[in-house]
């Protein structure tokens, strides 16, 4: 490759390495105009007050009408806010009367951190926070006027860990919820409509809010956010990419218009969560009080001024329970009541409090890697209590499994290199015959014990378990603020500084690992046939993966460079004590005669 090329080359991967922050600078994102997602309220002529009873006689709502416009704003604006805070060991639960329910959950033992270090301002905003600059608490009950009103509420504490939220409508409808601790981030909670009036009610569809999925800390990612739930069979998800409805031809230049409201039905919902990286918010109800729908709404919430993410919207994703009407006669009352889970996503804890509630760890496709792999860390960790030497040694537990096949591949491609010129050979002297080139081909390496796939399928193989290592660590908690050599905090980049003028982040590891990358590739023999420029360009492309890990976590990054140094070292020693490399080459092919 002469100089030329390689400075065409270097040029084009500095420029994919700087593209997402060039960009933004020279083009400022176009902020998208604030869509009202207004929701059509289902009416009807007949919702109106009987004269000849005195009771309210609205019809019970189809199972497709929506019980309120969800994008409207909870409560008047400047209606006074009564605010009531219960504490535990490890949480602050702070409730509002604005919607008579949970406004924010802070984490007193989960300080917010980031790859430069972890936060040492006071204040409770430097805690790990779920419901985060939510518009809605959770459990508020959002309808018409006949069960909403205007949300004002009245907070009374019952007592050192419980808290009562209370409102008594024009209409005689009482809503009581009681909230109480149990253990564990746990809390119970109840929602209770009674009528209190001297005819009955007719209460229509209403909603349930079920938390608010937003960025909590200053280098989260949107990505990361999401509602689940569960309706009996399977734990399901809506994210981000389905309310972006982006599709192919939108990257091609076509426009595509986003979705602002996801519905799902369910005709046993058992609950619902709103995740974001490492913590995440639940709902669980119960069989006999299960909800129909549940309605997903992206809002825009208010920005925060902590974070270093150039977005141009800070998006939520607020999940609502959606239930059926009722008629009440006086006296009578129905009651919902719920537990609810707010702290941190781990495994162990999650699969025990309610089924399939551990999907929320969102490990993927390769889900049961992942959990082997998380369970196995938590295991090493109890002998080896530090995180970054847990990750060296499962690396090399998982190379020492590997260690064969690895090692017949690189047997394989050395063996493919010496018979290349007899294979090309074969080639050559059967060009005109396609068909019979590959089978002369094929019985050759059949003859010589190689196979075309022995260099490839190891590594296939090793796939699944990337994977799951990637999926396992970006979401486990156990990693989340732990600091190993430089690092800060092994589940984000391991930034040591950042470039002046582009707040471009400096992270050694990547860089490291993109060496190992590189020394690995020039060790590694090229594949038969392949053209000599082709062979160049292969060497150089580790630096492409350099690029897509750079802002990975430093846990990732640190697997992969531990990997890439046993491999390297694997290398060496096959070359040093296989007698393979010391055969002789194959008997070379004679000439096809030609007849005359």
């Amino acid at each position: 490759m002469d100089r030329k090329s390689l400075i065409v080359l270097a040029s084009s991967f500095a420029l994919l390495f700087l593209w997402f922050w060039i960009v933004p600078k020279i083009y400022p994102p176009i902020p998208k105009p604030i869509s009202t997602n207004l929701v059509t309220t289902a009416t009807s002529p007949a919702a109106a007050t009987n004269a000849a009873t005195n009771a309210i006689t609205l019809p019970p709502p189809t199972a497709s009408a929506v019980p309120t416009n969800l994008a409207a704003p909870l409560v008047a604006p400047g209606s006074p806010e009564q605010v009531e805070k219960l504490e535990t060991g490890d949480a602050v639960y702070t409730f509002t009367s604005h919607g008579g329910g949970l406004k924010l959950v802070e984490l007193k033992k989960y300080p917010i951190t980031s790859s430069r270090g972890p936060s040492t301002k006071a204040g409770s905003n430097e805690v790990a926070t779920l419901n985060h600059r939510a518009l809605v608490p959770v459990l508020a009950v959002r309808g018409n006027d006949v069960v909403a009103g205007d949300n004002l509420y009245k907070l009374t504490k019952t007592s050192a860990t419980s808290l009562r939220a209370e409102k008594l409508l024009p209409n005689g409808l009482a809503v009581v919820k009681d909230f109480r601790f149990t253990s564990n981030f746990l809390l119970a909670a109840s929602v209770r409509l009674e009528n209190r009036a001297d005819q009955a009610v007719t209460v229509p569809e209403y909603a349930v809010a079920a938390g608010t999925s937003s960025l909590m800390e200053p280098e989260e990612a949107e990505r990361f956010l999401s509602v689940y739930w569960f309706g009996g069979v399977k734990a399901e998800k809506v994210d981000p990419g389905w309310f972006d409805n982006t599709s192919f031809m939108g990257c091609l230049g076509g426009t595509s218009v986003p979705r602002p409201l996801f519905t799902a039905n369910a005709s046993n919902l058992l609950w619902s969560a709103v995740p974001n990286q490492f913590f995440t918010l639940a709902v669980m109800g119960s069989t006999n009080n299960a909800a129909s729908q549940l309605k997903v709404l992206r809002v825009e919430l208010p920005p925060d001024p902590r974070s270093r993410v150039r977005q141009p919207h800070n998006y939520g994703y607020e999940a609502s329970l959606i239930y059926p009407g009722a008629v009440l006669a006086p006296g009578q009352a129905v009651e919902r009541r719920y537990t609810l889970y707010a702290g941190p996503k781990e495994y162990r804890s999650l699969a025990r409090i309610a089924p399939e509630l551990d999907a929320v760890m969102d490990f993927g496709m390769f889900h049961w890697f992942a959990k082997a792999l998380l369970l196995s860390m938590n295991v090493l960790y109890q002998l080896v209590p530090n995180y970054g030497l847990v990750i060296i040694l499962i690396t090399v537990i998982i190379k020492l499994l590997f260690w064969p096949l690895t090692q017949a591949s690189t047997r394989s491609m050395k063996r493919m290199q010496q018979l290349q010129p007899q294979m090309k050979a074969l080639q050559e002297k059967y060009k005109d015959d396609p068909m019979k080139q590959q089978k002369k081909l094929m019985e050759f390496m059949k003859e010589n014990k190689v196979s075309p796939l022995g260099g490839c399928l190891p590594m296939m193989l090793q796939i699944p378990v990337f994977i799951g290592f990637y999926t396992m660590i970006q979401s486990a908690i156990e990693l989340r603020g732990v600091r190993f050599l430089w690092a800060y905090d092994l589940s984000k980049p391991d930034t040591v500084a950042y470039l002046p003028g582009l707040d471009f982040p400096v992270n050694l590891l990547p860089l490291v690992m993109g060496a190992t990358m590189l020394w690995q590739a020039r060790m590694t023999p090229p594949s038969p046939g392949m053209d000599p420029t082709q062979q160049k360009i292969m060497k150089y492309m580790p630096m492409m993966f350099m690029v897509f890990l750079y802002n990975f976590s430093a846990g990732l990054t640190l697997y992969w460079t531990v990997q890439n140094l046993l491999t390297i070292a694997q290398m060496k020693l096959t070359k040093a004590q296989d007698p393979a490399t010391a055969a002789k080459p194959a008997a070379p092919v004679a000439p096809l005669k030609k007849k005359k």
